[in-house]
Parts: C-alpha cells; structure tokens; sequence
C-alpha cells in the first residue's frame, strides 16, 4: 500500500498558493465585502481549487481577516516607525501623508476593504482594531498633542485633525472611479496622483502647522 501523503505534499501544492490565495480575496472582498464574496470565486480567480483555500484558511471569516490583518500589518509598520521617530511633528506628519498616500496609491483595494472591515462587525474587526489600529490611531493623536503643545501645530482638537488627516488620501482613491465618470479626468493617472499628493501635503501644512510656509526639518 502506497503511504498517505500529508497535505503539504500533495502534488501541486505550490509554497506561492497562499499568497495567490490572498491576492485573489483581496480583490474580491474589496468589490463585494465579506457576505458578497464567494470561496469559489476566490478559488477560481487564484488558480486553485476550493480544498487548497480551505487547506490554508478554515473558514471565509478567517481569510478575510488574514486580508485585513496582510493589509493592516504593511501600512501599521511603516507608519510606526514614521510616528515613533524623534523629528518633529511637522516632519513626521508631512511624512505620515507622503507614505499613507504612497501606500494606498501601492494598495488600491486598501480603502473598500477598510470599509467593509469596519462595517463587518465585532466578529471581525475587534481583535484587529486593538492589535493594528489602535495603536497607530493612539500615536497619531499623541503627535498633534505634541505639536500643539510645543507651538508647531495651530490649537486645532486632536481628534478631528486625526480625522481629518486619515480621510484625505483614502478618499481620494475611494472616490476615484466616481470621480472620472463625473470630470471625465483619471485621477489614477500619474501626473494627477503626484498633484494630488502636493495638494493633499499642501492642505495639511496650511490647515495644521502654525508657520506653513517654514521649513520642515
């Protein structure tokens, strides 16, 4: 009798197949959200079949968290390291931007999935909103009460601005295919995405930093 091959040796079992596998989520949760989304579209739009996908992920609820957590654990490393460092909140806001909207520039899908992420409930969001988002969230507001209190932000309330600074690049990308059918202009376009991260930076120096104009070291 031939031995039973265990699952990681099945043939065709390729050590890229989870990452196709997430990929492929990644788009589809994003267009669909967690109850429109089909494991055998996911599947089929990877190039695997369903058992490989469950092989990997119990459920659809786990392989849309481990989406949200792929997602949230890219942007949440960079972003600490930027609101961690020892420059001063003007510099580490101007760069907080640069590298939010480079990020979801990178990740198209990043702000739909956000969306469904926090429209899908505790059963979801809670743990990953206390490992990833909290934290980042907590750390943004400790930098404009920083910059507040050392006079290089305007008295602006902490929580708004943090508001305010989060929504900006997301909505652009989230509003994208809405806008080119209105104007009829791609916003997705090169020369328009490198405007609008100008004028995105620009809108918060001017809205935030007490002397806009100066220098940012």
């Amino acid at each position: 009798m031939s031995p039973v091959r265990s699952p990681r040796s099945r043939p065709g079992r390729r050590p890229e197949g989870r990452a196709a596998i997430l990929a492929a989520a990644e788009q589809i949760f994003a267009e669909l959200g967690l109850d429109g989304a089909r494991t055998e579209a996911i599947a089929e739009r990877a190039g695997v079949n369903k058992a490989l996908l469950y092989y990997y992920f119990r459920s659809k609820d786990a392989l849309f968290r481990a989406v949200l957590e792929d997602q949230l654990q890219k942007a949440g490393t960079q972003i600490n390291e930027i609101l961690d460092s020892r420059e001063t909140v003007r510099a580490r806001l101007v760069k907080f931007m640069s590298l939010r909207f480079d990020f979801v520039q990178a990740h198209p899908y990043f702000p739909r999935l956000m969306h469904w992420f926090l429209s899908s409930g505790p059963r979801t969001s809670d743990r990953l909103l206390r490992r990833y988002w909290a934290p980042l969230y907590r750390k943004l507001l400790a930098v404009i009460r920083e910059g507040v209190r050392c006079g290089e932000l305007r008295r602006v309330e902490p929580y708004c601005a943090a508001h305010a600074l989060l929504g900006l690049s997301a909505f652009y990308f989230s509003a994208a295919p809405m806008i080119k059918r209105v104007s009829h202009v791609d916003p997705l376009a090169p020369a328009n995405l490198r405007r609008a991260k100008h004028e995105l930076i620009e809108l918060m120096r001017h809205g935030l930093f007490r002397h806009p104009e100066a220098r940012v070291l």
